[in-house]
């Protein structure tokens, strides 16, 4: 162990690359000395190979992170969508009850895209290895926190860095050898993604339909099928996944109020239970934490990446400006900033989600009724619809340098 690092990044997925590609990309002078640890190997995606199940939705405010890391020329068959229609189970699709966005209603192309996780991760990855960034195949062992630096036990030998992220998900080892400390709760509920072909065109439009068990929500794919998150209740769940694709789609039909006519399963079927994590402290001495490392959300409103890549922007921008006052990277005060200004920002938008499957997933009270009218007044409002696109854009709060411009 000769070199000291500037920044060990544990955790190679979209967010830890982010990151690892932002400080590369925007150094000046001096660069960071910068290495992602991650285990796994990460395969290249052939331009005809079948679209992935797995999506993310990146928000406006996430495809300017990356392009600032040099990544969004390599994200390849992103779909963009330009409305969201959402509906509560007690109205049609077509009710005035109904809530419309429309990226026109402020002056936009789209309202994102639906990319292939996979896709993301390695356009990232690319853009980081090819300003000089470097990947260490291993797995983190342990972690020593010292006076000056971070000692770190891997596979393949002993790493040390100024400042260790924790970049490596909800069970993250560097949160635990820290010492950080999370809450952690369950939905009670399971998530099913799938691709599916419709029978009626997606109409580069993301669907959702809030119901008394769950959320189902349609995401455009480019190729003209889309895909679904079915975040359903435990016991519906089960029995979904071991229905025959046939009778699956039948379930489908029914719950989408054949929005987009009948499907057809085109794809496996992948599930994976739902929890809300929020990590009491975002960073320590030396160590700090990033996306799902720090905070997991429900998976309704499509967020959990997008707050993860501005956890990284905001961190980039922090670190980038504490090395030009010539500041220790890992220092506590630089940390602090970090947290004080992501924690507020997560917590806001957690609240938020949490109280939309509360009180339109699965609430049957008065307040629950009132905000499934709600959708319909906001529908109705200009003004409140376009708060809520600029929320969906990823424009509104606190936002980092590389993200602020504004919109119509």
């Amino acid at each position: 162990m000769n070199e000291i690092l500037d920044v060990l990044i544990v955790g190679g997925g979209p967010v830890g690359a982010s990151l690892a590609a932002l400080l590369v990309s925007s150094s000046s002078g001096t660069p960071f000395r910068v290495a992602v640890l991650e285990p796994n190997p990460l395969p290249r995606v052939a331009a005809d190979s079948p679209i992935d199940s797995r999506v993310v939705a990146v928000s406006r405010s996430s495809e300017r992170i990356l392009q600032a890391a040099g990544a969004w020329a390599g994200v390849f068959r992103a779909s963009p969508y330009e409305r969201m229609h959402i509906w509560h189970e007690s109205v049609t699709v077509a009710s005035p009850g109904a809530l419309v966005f429309d990226a026109a209603d402020v002056g936009e192309p789209n309202l994102g895209y639906i990319v292939e996780n996979r896709i993301l991760q390695r356009a990232l990855v690319d853009a980081f290895a090819a300003k000089g960034g470097r990947i260490e195949p291993a797995q983190l062992l342990s972690l020593q926190i010292g006076a000056d630096c971070v000692t770190v036990e891997t596979g393949g030998g002993t790493l040390a860095a100024r400042l260790v992220i924790g970049a490596d998900g909800a069970q993250s080892a560097v949160r635990q050898a820290a010492g950080l400390t999370a809450d952690s709760s369950d939905y009670r509920q399971t998530a099913i993604v799938a691709t599916v072909a419709t029978e009626r065109s997606h109409e580069k439009t993301a669907w959702q339909r809030f119901m008394s068990n769950g959320t189902l929500a349609f995401l455009p794919l480019a190729d003209g099928t889309s895909s679904i998150v079915w975040s359903a209740d435990n016991d519906v769940a089960a029995g979904l996944l071991g229905d025959s694709p046939t009778n699956f789609a039948l379930e489908l039909d029914r719950a989408s109020d054949l929005s987009l006519g009948t499907t057809r399963l085109v794809s496996e079927r992948a599930s994976f239970p739902l929890r809300r994590l929020a990590a009491h402290h975002y960073v320590a001495q030396r160590v700090a934490l990033i996306g799902d490392a720090a905070h997991v959300v429900h998976p309704l409103a499509g967020q959990g990446v997008n707050l993860g890549l501005l956890d990284a922007a905001v961190l980039a921008q922090l670190l980038l400006d504490a090395r030009i006052d010539r500041e220790d990277p890992g220092a506590l005060r630089v940390l602090r900033q970090y947290e004080r200004w992501r924690k507020s920002e997560v917590a806001l938008m957690s609240s938020a989600i949490d109280a939309f499957d509360r009180f339109l997933a699965h609430g049957r009270g008065p307040i629950s009724r009132l905000a499934q009218r709600g959708l319909g007044w906001v529908n109705r409002s200009d003004e409140l619809k376009r708060f809520f696109i600029r929320r969906a854009l990823g424009m509104a709060g606190e936002l980092p340098r590389l993200v602020q411009r504004s919109i119509s």
